[in-house]
């Protein structure tokens, strides 16, 4: 049975309230299959009148999945989607060759008041797949496989796993689930995955015999490995195949540095040229937007801080 190859720590950042671990990429772990990056957000709870901003910004060469264990967001986009995404539900966006994104609260959540905790991720492109035009899924809670495993209930996000397999497309072999681990539980891993990865979001759970604690990610690279708890766990657990070295900008990801700098300077010249006719537009109804970093392009006014996750 195989033990981790390495434990992650989340490395935290408090944004006035909010607060986001993120553990991938990590110097010693650049991805974990296809998994290039993983954040989690919260918990945090935002008082009426407050909420999350994320101004519209771009993305190529990725596939983003935001899954909420409470809350709220609205995502919308450059293709004309409008979607609240509420806790279970699925968001995948596959940016292929370029969208633009915003992430924000809606008034009637943020005059209420709300909290807010979940798990975004990053998944890169096979490179035959990198530009891919632009395409978005949202996979409503009830739509998902939720069954019981190894005293384990288990919500599955992306891919196949114990018999089962998750409505949302996949353009490479992954696997990526929710389990809430009742106290006693023992899970085996699914076998035939290059690399597997279990996050504790909290409670107390071991992998392969090392324990973890709230916040670290244990990675194993080949063969197999049983999650378990003495008193209860929530546990994100994906992995897959690797696909091969990726780069990272800014929100951009590619097997080529110099696609890099293609979709810096297709950013740039959308914004100077009014988001028509230009490589990237802006989510309907949004005049705002993110500027590349160090550059000279005047920021937009915002009333609320930028999330960096995306």
């Amino acid at each position: 049975m195989a033990k981790p190859d390495i434990i992650i720590d989340g490395r935290k950042k408090d944004l006035g309230g909010f607060q986001v671990a993120r553990v991938l990429p990590f110097a010693k772990k650049r991805m974990v299959g296809p998994f290039v990056f993983f954040d989690e957000m919260g918990p945090a709870q935002f008082a009426p009148g407050n909420g999350i901003d994320v101004r519209p910004h771009p993305h190529i060469g990725l596939a983003t999945v935001t899954y909420l264990f409470e809350g709220a967001m609205h995502h919308a986009d450059s293709l004309g989607v409008s979607q609240e995404i509420l806790p279970g539900a699925v968001n995948l966006m596959i940016a292929g060759s370029g969208i633009t994104h915003s992430e924000r609260t809606d008034p009637e959540v943020r005059a209420r008041g709300f909290s807010l905790h979940g798990i975004q991720t990053w998944i890169a492109l096979p490179e035959a797949r990198e530009e891919d035009m632009a395409s978005f899924e949202h996979h409503a809670a009830d739509t998902l496989p939720v069954f019981v495993e190894g005293g384990a209930t288990i919500r599955l996000i992306l891919g196949s796993a114990f018999g089962h397999t998750a409505p949302a497309t996949t353009l490479s072999p992954i696997i990526y689930f929710h389990a809430e681990m009742a106290p006693g539980a023992e899970l085996l891993l699914p076998e035939g995955h290059d690399e597997l990865a279990a996050y504790l979001v909290s409670g107390d759970a071991g992998l392969g015999g090392v324990a973890l604690q709230p916040g670290q990610m244990a990675a194993i690279d080949g063969g197999t490995a049983t999650l378990t708890t003495r008193k209860g766990a929530r546990v994100m657990v994906l992995g897959g195949a690797v696909i091969g070295k990726r780069f990272i900008e800014w929100n951009f990801v590619s097997s080529s540095k110099e696609r890099l700098e293609k979709a810096k300077e297709d950013w740039r010249a959308s914004a100077a040229g009014g988001w028509t006719g230009t490589p990237f537009t802006l989510p309907p109804g949004e005049n705002e937007y993110i500027p590349l970093p160090g550059d000279d392009l005047p920021e937009p006014p915002a009333p609320s801080k930028d999330c960096p996750t995306t």
